[in-house]
C-alpha cells in the first residue's frame, strides 16, 4: 500500500474532481452573501431598469429635434415641462420641445435622448438654445437595457462579489440560495510536531500546517475544522480521521504520507468505511508523496509534512477539489505573463513548481525565481506566485515568457 513508484500525473489527479459533488445549500440574506456561491440561477421577473432614464443632467428631447444644432447655428426648443426625481412625467414632449431632467430621471413620452446641460443655454422660462445635436439613445439607459425580464442575470455556481449583491438588491431579492460552506478537516501528524504555544525541544517543530492550511481553506471560501496533532500512532490517527469523517466534507492530513516506517496515513485511509485509494503519489515537485482517498463521498488528502510543500500542493492540487464541493462553477485560471530572469533546469517526468517574485520595469513584468532549499518558509514569504515547468521539459531559459499563478 506504500508504493510511491507508480505515481499519477497532475492531470490524472485533477480529472478526479468530478467524482465529488457540491455540498448542500442554504438560503441567506444578501447582507451575508458576499463571497458565497450561488446555488440557483437568478432570473429577474421585470426589466432593469424598469423605465428609460437619463444618465446626465440636461434636457430630454426627441433626437430629430436637435439635428443640425451647433455652436455656430444653435437650435431653439420650447420647454414642455420639468421631470422631478422619483416622479412619472404626466406630460408629453412633442417635436421642437424639450423637458428639463436630472440624472436618473424618467424620460417623458415623446423623447429618446438627452442633451447635456453643458450644451444648452436657457433663454427664459419657456425656451432654450442647444449647441449640439444628439443621436437616439444618447445619454439614456433604455428600459431593460441592463437586464431583461427572464434573462439569467447571475448564473448558478458564481461567487458573489459586491457588484452581484448590488444586483440582487436592484431586483428586490433579499434572500438568495447559496451552497453552504464546506467544512474541511485539518490534521497535523508527527511525534516531532508540538503546539505553537510550546517551545520546541531538540528534534521538535511547531505545528505550522494547521494554521497555513486552515488559512488557505478560509481563503478558498470554506471553513476549516482543526483537529490538532496526531502522534505517529495508527490507532490515534484512525480515531481522529473517524471524527473528521463524521464532521467534515473533506479532510487534509499533513505528514505521514511518505514511505517512512512509522507513516500510517495510507493504512488509515484504506481502513475508513467504504474507502478507496485514488492516488498514492503525484508527479510534481514539491509534493510527490501526496495521496488521495475517498471514504463514501468524502475526500481524504495526505499532504507532505513540510509546510512549504503542503502549501504548494494545496494551491496546485487540493484547491480545485474544494472549489468543486463548494459549488463553484469551473472558470479558467489565468496567470500573469512575465519574462523569466534566469535559466531554470528541471528533470523530465514531473511538473516542477518554482516560487517567483514579480517585478515590473518599463511596463514589463519579470519573474525572478526565489532561490532556496525547498523547505524554507522564507521562499513562500518572498514569493508572489508559482510558475510551472512542464513534465516533458528539461527546463526554461532566461527570457522565456512564463505564466505566474498568484499565491498572494
Amino acid at each position: 500500500m506504500k508504493d510511491f513508484f507508480k505515481v499519477s500525473t497532475l492531470k490524472e489527479v485533477l480529472s478526479l474532481v468530478d467524482r465529488f459533488q457540491p455540498v448542500g445549500m442554504e438560503k441567506i440574506h444578501i447582507d451575508r452573501a458576499l463571497g458565497r456561491i450561488t446555488a440557483e440561477k437568478i432570473v429577474p421577473d421585470s426589466d432593469l431598469p424598469a423605465f428609460s432614464r437619463s444618465t446626465m443632467d440636461g434636457y430630454a428631447v426627441k433626437a430629430s429635434s436637435t439635428y443640425g444644432a451647433s455652436e455656430s447655428s444653435p437650435g431653439f426648443l420650447t420647454l414642455a415641462g420639468m421631470v422631478f426625481m422619483g416622479d412619472v412625467p404626466e406630460f408629453k414632449v412633442g417635436p421642437g420641445q424639450a423637458a428639463a431632467i436630472s440624472t436618473g430621471g424618467m424620460l417623458p413620452d415623446g423623447t429618446d435622448s438627452v442633451v447635456m446641460i453643458e450644451y444648452t443655454e436657457k433663454i427664459d422660462d419657456s425656451a432654450i438654445e442647444i449647441y449640439k445635436s444628439v443621436a437616439p439613445g444618447e445619454h439614456v439607459i433604455e428600459a431593460g437595457e441592463d437586464f431583461r425580464s427572464g434573462q439569467v442575470a447571475i448564473d448558478m455556481g458564481v461567487r458573489l462579489r459586491p457588484q452581484e449583491t448590488g444586483l440582487l438588491a436592484a431586483f428586490g431579492k433579499t434572500m438568495v440560495n447559496v451552497y453552504r460552506k464546506p467544512k474541511i478537516g485539518v490534521i497535523s501528524t508527527g511525534d516531532e510536531v508540538v503546539p505553537i504555544e510550546e517551545t520546541p525541544g531538540p528534534g521538535k517543530i511547531r505545528d505550522i500546517n494547521t494554521y497555513t492550511l486552515g488559512s488557505f481553506v478560509r481563503e478558498t471560501g470554506a471553513d476549516p475544522v482543526c483537529f490538532g496533532i496526531a502522534p505517529d500512532d495508527r490507532a490515534s490517527l484512525s480515531h481522529i480521521c473517524g471524527e473528521a469523517l463524521e464532521q467534515c466534507d473533506m479532510v487534509l492530513v499533513s505528514g505521514g504520507s511518505s514511505v517512512g516506517i512509522r507513516d500510517y496515513t495510507v493504512e488509515v485511509f484504506s481502513s475508513l468505511p467504504d474507502s478507496q485509494m485514488l492516488t498514492q503519489g503525484v508527479s510534481i515537485r514539491p509534493g510527490k508523496p501526496t495521496i488521495l482517498a475517498v471514504s463514501g463521498g468524502t475526500a481524504f488528502w495526505g499532504l507532505p509534512g513540510h509546510a512549504v510543500s503542503a502549501m504548494i500542493v494545496f494551491h496546485t492540487t487540493v484547491k480545485p477539489f474544494i472549489e468543486r464541493i463548494s459549488g463553484l462553477k469551473p472558470v479558467p485560471k489565468y496567470g500573469i505573463p512575465a519574462e523569466l530572469t534566469r535559466n531554470l533546469p528541471s528533470a523530465q517526468g514531473r511538473i516542477d513548481y518554482v516560487r517567483v517574485r514579480i517585478n515590473r520595469k518599463d511596463g514589463r513584468y519579470f519573474a525572478e525565481p526565489v532561490l532556496g532549499k525547498s523547505g524554507l518558509l522564507n521562499t513562500m514569504i518572498l514569493a508572489d506566485g508559482l510558475i510551472e515547468i512542464d513534465r516533458n521539459s528539461e527546463g526554461l531559459e532566461k527570457g522565456a515568457t512564463v505564466s505566474v499563478l498568484l499565491i498572494r
